[in-house]
């Protein structure tokens, strides 16, 4: 009999909402701001389950699905109003663009910031740091706040980052691949190498069926919020294109 797979993540009845504001005049509510109605969005509705270590889970939906909203609840960003995230003390990082740096703060600054919240000591960060720069290839660059970096540029430091600061599990939003055309190919590549690691759990929330096909043991479809489906990768990719194709 085979081992059973310890469990990695484990989401329990998750609910996400977002409260928002009708439109006003700040003029003539700015005392009166407690007054308003606010509408209550549901972004993620009552998703539940689970994920065994070493597994790569891919995330698939539709524009507006809550797909980035699960994940960054899965990284603690955003705090469930319903249901639980369990994470059983694994290390976990989130490797999106436009999150998680201080922009005032040079790329080599950043990295030791990031590498502290990741749970990291200055000792192993600086270890890293040199491969880290190397990776990421951005030149005189990383010593420059990252605010003046372009989006390739800024792409390539979060992706080396998480990269080379390896954790326990990856979140990975939209970024399978990043940069110029060599970066592309070298990015590719080394996150291949990072999730075939079988104690390294990965989850993966993308556009691409063909990266989801290839890369996911199981994939999660969400629509508006609610999880239609888990199972096989190519499975559920089959129903979700067949939906797609149906919609329009």
């Amino acid at each position: 009999m085979s081992e059973e797979k310890k469990i990695a993540i484990k989401v329990d009845n998750l609910t996400i909402r977002y409260k928002s504001l009708k439109s006003y005049s700040i003029k003539r509510n700015f005392f009166a701001l407690h007054r308003n109605k606010r509408e209550v969005f549901e972004a993620v509705k009552n998703v539940s389950f689970e994920v065994p270590q070493g597994e790569i889970l891919g995330i698939i939906g539709k524009n507006g699905s809550g797909k980035s909203t699960l994940l960054r609840a899965l990284a603690h960003i955003f705090s469930p109003d319903e249901g639980t995230i369990n994470i059983y003390d694994n290390s976990i990082s989130l490797l999106s663009i436009g999150v998680g740096f201080q922009k005032e703060l040079s790329g080599r600054e950043n990295i030791m910031l990031s590498g502290l919240l990741l749970g990291f000591t200055e000792e192993e960060i600086k270890k890293k740091m040199p491969r880290i720069i190397k990776f990421a290839d951005i030149g005189h660059f990383i010593d420059m706040p990252v605010g003046k970096y372009s989006s390739g540029m800024y792409s390539k430091l979060a992706f080396s980052i998480t990269a080379i600061l390896e954790t326990d599990i990856i979140l990975i939003d939209e970024v399978l691949s990043v940069g110029d055309r060599r970066f592309k190919k070298k990015s590719y590549k080394k996150m291949k190498s990072l999730i075939s690691d079988d104690k390294r759990t990965v989850v993966i929330v993308s556009h691409s069926i063909s990266a989801l096909r290839e890369l996911c043991d199981r994939v999660l479809w969400i629509n508006d919020g609610e999880m239609m489906m888990i199972g096989e990768a190519n499975e559920v990719l089959d129903q979700y294109e067949a939906f797609m194709d149906a919609e329009e």
